[in-house]
């Protein structure tokens, strides 16, 4: 069972009832759309005025208010243009030359903006495992053979990860990270707020891909941060403001309706998963299933003990290599050949298709984003692409 948020309610009550219109008589029940770049404005403004779209809207706000309830974060969260302009809002609270600490897997361009920021002297990046929480920390740490070193500035954490599913101890990373004075990012895309909350086990900074489960319909580009500290919140909001990284007031009315169904959806697509897997485990075409709810699997006992459900991504490699797994993308009539994930509709794409992806991840691999249709109709699509493999 999911745990109860702090003030009584179960998360899946908060996405439904968090940044309402206060109640009165007449009052609509959802919040409105306003299409407006500008707001009537003399004299100094006060602190709370609307002024310029661009840097705050009464539209933005319940949708923050409301992700903000279910991170558990003291403060409204932070909406931006896409999930990059946060990572990239995220990624700028590392100071010049300051070093980053990343998972060797994660999602490609966030990979792909480190190295970029890396090239130009900006800061300097060491990979890691996530999984291994002693090599970690002990790269959080700057260790050298003498057990002296300086601090990594950032720690970056996918838990799950993208796309090999390996999940990290949180709790301990974020303890062993505050330590060293060390700031604490936490993607928390795929896991979604109803599957952990970040900031509550240490983390400093919590990200989203709001285009991915929290909109969940595959329509809009958002993505979002929350942070229990003000001083963070006020650094974020300016870079937001400040290189226009800011979102359209009906792309977050749209997000806003998707969250109200997130439990809905994420219940669903986690139970399909999970039957998936345990099917494709036993398929003969299949050499490699990668989940957390499968008991052999790496992340199984770290999942089941850290996080609430064991998520809907799935890692898949058929016997064949690389022609097989092109083979099942082709073969399937039901599932999505697309990128991306958390829509209502299941979608797969072999990753190493992408010149980008990491090179550790193996070329052969498959994700698959499970949506909500029934598991019969997936596993009947699914299972008939892997049968006509054959021989291969």
């Amino acid at each position: 069972a999911a745990p109860a948020h702090r003030h009584g309610l179960a998360p899946a009550t908060v996405a439904v009832a968090a940044g309402r219109p206060d109640r009165r008589q007449g009052a609509p029940v959802n919040p409105p759309v306003v299409l407006s770049s500008t707001y009537v404005s003399a004299g100094v403004p006060g602190p709370d005025e609307l002024l310029y779209a661009r840097a705050d809207t009464e539209t933005w706000q319940p949708f923050e208010e409301a992700l903000a309830a279910l991170e558990e974060a003291a403060l409204p969260a932070l909406v931006y243009g896409s999930g990059m302009a946060a990572v990239a809002a995220a990624l700028s609270l590392v100071p010049p030359g300051g070093r980053l600490v990343v998972p060797r897997h994660a999602y490609q361009i966030t990979l792909g903006l480190a190295a970029e920021l890396a090239g130009r002297g900006a800061l300097t990046v060491e990979h890691v495992d996530i999984a291994d929480t002693d090599a970690v920390l002990a790269a959080v740490r700057g260790q050298a053979a003498d057990g002296a070193g300086t601090p990594a500035a950032m720690l970056w954490v996918e838990s799950p990860t993208n796309p090999m599913l390996e999940v990290a101890d949180l709790p301990a990373l974020a303890a062993g990270a505050r330590a060293t004075g060390t700031l604490v990012v936490v993607d928390n895309t795929f896991a979604t707020p109803l599957g952990q909350r970040p900031l509550r086990v240490g983390a400093h900074v919590v990200l989203h891909s709001v285009t991915k489960y929290l909109a969940g319909h595959s329509d809009v580009v958002l993505g979002a941060l929350a942070t229990d500290d003000a001083g963070l919140r006020a650094r974020l909001a300016a870079y937001r403001t400040m290189h226009g990284a800011v979102a359209g007031p009906w792309e977050v009315w749209l997000a806003l309706r998707g969250l109200r169904t997130l439990a809905l959806r994420v219940a669903q697509s986690q139970r399909s998963a999970a039957e998936l897997a345990a099917r494709l485990a036993a398929h003969p075409a299949v050499a490699e299933v990668r989940h957390p709810s499968l008991p052999g699997d790496p992340g199984h006992e770290r999942a089941t003990r850290l996080l609430s459900g064991y998520g809907s991504i799935l890692g898949v490699r058929p016997h064949g290599g690389v022609a097989a797994a092109d083979a099942v993308v082709d073969a399937v009539r039901l599932w999505l050949p697309a990128t991306s994930l958390g829509g209502v509709e299941s979608s797969l794409e072999r990753r190493r298709r992408f010149a980008t992806e990491s090179g550790t991840v193996p070329e052969d691999l498959l994700r698959l984003s499970v949506g909500i249709e029934d598991v019969e109709d997936l596993w009947a699509d699914l299972s008939a692409a892997l049968d006509s493999l054959g021989g291969r």
